[in-house]
């Protein structure tokens, strides 16, 4: 099949980087984290944003007391204060100006993710912008894409652009054509999560090859 002029972005990660996040946290929990050996706070977020996130069940039922209400709250604002990446703004115009339709896919609330669009002055038609919540099935389960998938293959096979090769791999072996970006993990790690359409270090080179794949 032929591609498709749409793209689905995967946002936080993707198109908006951590910094903030993991400086919310240097700022709060670094002196604790470091008394327990564990440092950078960058790498205490990295887990938390890709392994506990995830395993959120076994670590409410552990009864862990690190840090307290108060610090969340504080780590909380440095996460609705995170920022477009370096060239997304740019990425995100290419494929515009060269007809692509583009939509966000997250599995966050779309009322904060939205909100760093607007904070970063990329505008984002709300009807473009989609969360998981809204059938309830989560990334990378096949059945959270499949609805998209289907809703703009219409005409022609749609990509899903993202920085996590897990969400991008699970995206394609849906249905999608794959393009991935290593501005957050660094390394593609096709061994195991398999090739991809289009593979980039920057977000602007992925448009560029993406709009080069599909003439």
């Amino acid at each position: 099949m032929a591609s498709s002029k749409n793209v689905v972005f995967d946002i936080v990660g993707t198109l908006v980087g951590y910094e903030k996040l993991f400086e919310a946290i240097e700022e709060r929990l670094g002196d604790r984290l470091k008394a327990h050996g564990v440092g950078p706070a960058s790498l205490f977020g990295y887990t938390w944003i890709e392994v506990a996130e995830r395993e959120y069940t076994y670590l409410s039922m552990s009864g862990l007391k690190f840090a307290n209400a108060d610090d969340l709250a504080v780590i909380m604002v440095g996460y609705k204060a995170m920022e477009l990446r370096p060239g997304a703004k740019e990425c995100v115009k290419k494929l515009r100006d060269a007809g692509f339709t583009v939509y966000g896919f997250t599995m966050g609330d779309i009322s904060r993710v939205g909100g760093y669009f607007k904070a970063g002055g990329l505008d984002w038609p709300a009807e473009n912008l989609l969360s998981c919540d809204t059938r309830g099935v989560g990334k990378p389960d096949p059945e959270a894409y499949r609805p998209l998938l289907n809703q703009l293959s219409v005409s022609g096979k749609p990509w899903f652009a993202a920085a996590h090769m897990w969400d991008v791999s699970a995206a394609r072996r849906t249905g999608f054509k794959g393009a991935y970006c290593s501005v957050w993990e660094s390394e593609p790690l096709t061994d195991l999560f398999g090739d991809m359409d289009v593979l980039s270090d920057s977000l602007p080179e992925m448009a560029d090859k993406i709009i080069a794949s599909s003439e």
